[in-house]
């Protein structure tokens, strides 16, 4: 076994900006396993929230390519590392290379007969409420957006705007934590008339439990809460929902065991993603097979994609190609 490690930059197409930072580029790590001839290939995006950088990952990476290369395989992988974005990569990179070794599709080693096309969320990234309002007249004929929220005074006219330019779409609403409890029931009644679908990670991770019994017109999907299978069973009750991601999850192995425990508490499921390729969206389209909502849109909010990247028509994304993953 062979292991190579690289961190990319990619361009983001305009500012991709969420309540606490923002982003005209997003680094990605990238891990490629080779054994018998058959490489695969899987990215990460590192995440602030989490503490990651691409140096950091790749670091990470780095502390156990003896094991890799020593013939540790995937299963081996998830005490290894922990969770997180470098886990990712190479847990997909293992995926991809077992698919190319068996000469069979990831998505049937996962259990599936096929992968359908599915429909993804766009996101309106934070702005003024006019600049809000012009990005969804743009995106207008998408069938779902998700509207980041910046936890200010001007959070109900963004998505008043949005609304108006865009009066036939779903809408995810994502503060990404900037709401107090206070403020969320204050704005539920405002929500619930602008037709809002889901409302995804309003309050701070760790006071989940102000949400314990709490009833609600729309589904709260927690985000942040949410990274593992371990993490799922304390959120019933609170939650109504859970965003799994890959990077998050540390790969795909660890974000099917979320998805099984979420259907076994009784959740939906949304799957998203951090800003990365398509490379990082292709296994996730696996888990998203279980979705009831689906946030795959990092290619589109780049200013270019991989080659051999998945095929978009509109928000419509088409299983990937072997050549890119799986």
């Amino acid at each position: 076994m062979k292991l190579r490690i690289r961190v990319e930059s990619w361009p983001v197409a305009g500012v991709f900006r969420i309540s606490r930072r923002e982003a005209r580029e997003t680094e990605v790590v990238v891990v490629e396993l080779e054994d018998g001839g058959a490489v695969g290939r899987g990215e990460g995006g590192p995440n602030v929230r989490y503490g990651e950088t691409g140096a950091s990952c790749e670091a990470q990476i780095e502390s156990v390519r003896g094991a890799i290369e020593g013939g540790a395989d995937r299963q081996a992988l998830q005490s290894l590392m922990p969770p997180g974005a470098a886990r990712n990569a190479v847990d997909c990179a293992f995926w991809d290379l077992e698919a190319k070794l068996a000469q069979t599709p990831a998505y049937r080693m996962a259990g599936f007969e096929s992968l359908k096309p599915l429909t993804s969320a766009y996101t309106l990234s934070i702005d003024t409420p006019e600049a809000m309002l012009a990005a969804a007249e743009a995106a207008s004929e998408r069938p779902l957006l998700k509207v980041k929220l910046a936890g200010d005074e001007h959070d109900l006219t963004r998505l008043r705007a949005v609304r108006a330019a865009a009066p036939k779409a779903g809408i995810i609403v994502d503060p990404n934590e900037s709401w107090s409890i206070e403020r969320l029931q204050a704005l539920m009644p405002a929500l619930a008339s602008l037709q809002i679908d889901v409302v995804e990670q309003p309050i701070a991770s760790g006071e989940d439990d102000a949400l314990e019994g709490a009833t609600s017109p729309i589904p709260i999907c927690a985000d942040e809460s949410c990274a593992t299978a371990d993490d799922v069973p304390a959120l019933a009750g609170k939650y109504q929902m859970v965003n799994i991601k890959l990077d998050k999850a540390g790969g795909l192995t660890e974000a099917l065991k979320v998805a099984e425990a979420a259907r076994d508490a009784g959740l939906q499921i949304m799957v998203g993603c951090m800003l990365g390729t398509s490379l990082a969206m292709a296994p996730a389209m696996l888990v998203a097979q279980y979705a009831s909502f689906v946030d795959l849109d990092g290619p589109l909010l780049l200013a270019r994609d991989r080659e051999d990247g998945i095929a978009y028509n509109g928000s419509l994304m088409r299983p990937p190609s072997p050549e890119l993953w799986g």
